[in-house]
């Protein structure tokens, strides 16, 4: 069997972390590369919402990276090492295991019942206490707002807005908070909405800045 790209890419990482291949590749761990991983995840997004498909696929290809250089490291750990196959292997029990009404008898009709269905089986299977359990912390506030917001209403939870907010000082945070929900119930994501009007202020920002630029030069 002929091999495939993404082997040649594990080969390739292998490599390079490896003796003989390249230092600083050699001194990373998971730690010092969680940051990339976040970073290329907003460039991802950035690439998708540009439009552009020659920067999706390259930014696609660098969040790929992220998943195999973790494996490399992950390879080397004395007590609990894992793999690139350990990976797929847990990834594809999990789509299996959570898509019964593909790969099992149970029935969903629509979208809206296999999304049900997929948080009803990830909260019995991984043991949490409460609907918010799982959602980082390191979160854009926004959409770890949305994403808070989304499960208290598919828990039916009728959770009292905070008081006191103008006192506290966090009277902005809390029309944040509102705004985040009113995106939600419009179905709009609200930190790719703000990404997208920030994208429009620095295009009027830097045509302003060449128009002052134009002016000064007359």
């Amino acid at each position: 069997m002929p091999e495939t790209q993404v082997d040649r890419l594990v080969a390739v990482m292998d490599r390079l972390r490896s003796d003989g291949g390249c230092p600083w590749d050699a001194e990373q761990t998971h730690e010092t590369l969680a940051p990339y991983a976040i970073e290329e995840a907003h460039e991802l997004a950035e690439a998708i919402e540009s439009g552009d498909r020659g920067e999706m696929l390259g930014e696609l290809g660098d969040v790929l990276l992220q998943v195999v250089f973790h494996a490399r490291v992950a390879q080397e750990h004395p007590d609990e090492p894992f793999g690139i196959e350990e990976i797929a292997k847990a990834c594809a029990d999990k789509l299996v295991e959570r898509h019964p009404h593909v790969f099992a008898d149970v029935i969903a009709e629509d979208a809206e019942a296999v999304n049900a269905n997929w948080h009803a089986i990830k909260a019995r299977t991984m043991g949490r206490e409460s609907v918010m359990d799982g959602v980082p912390a390191a979160l854009p506030a926004l959409q770890r707002a949305q994403k808070m917001l989304s499960r208290a209403d598919r828990a039916g939870l009728d959770v009292p807005a905070s008081s006191g907010a103008a006192s506290s000082g966090n009277s902005i945070g809390e029309r944040l908070l509102a705004l985040a929900a009113e995106a939600s119930a419009q179905g709009v994501d609200a930190e790719a909405a703000l990404r997208e009007a920030v994208r429009s202020f620095e295009t009027a920002a830097r045509e302003t800045e060449r128009a002052g630029a134009r002016r000064i030069g007359e």
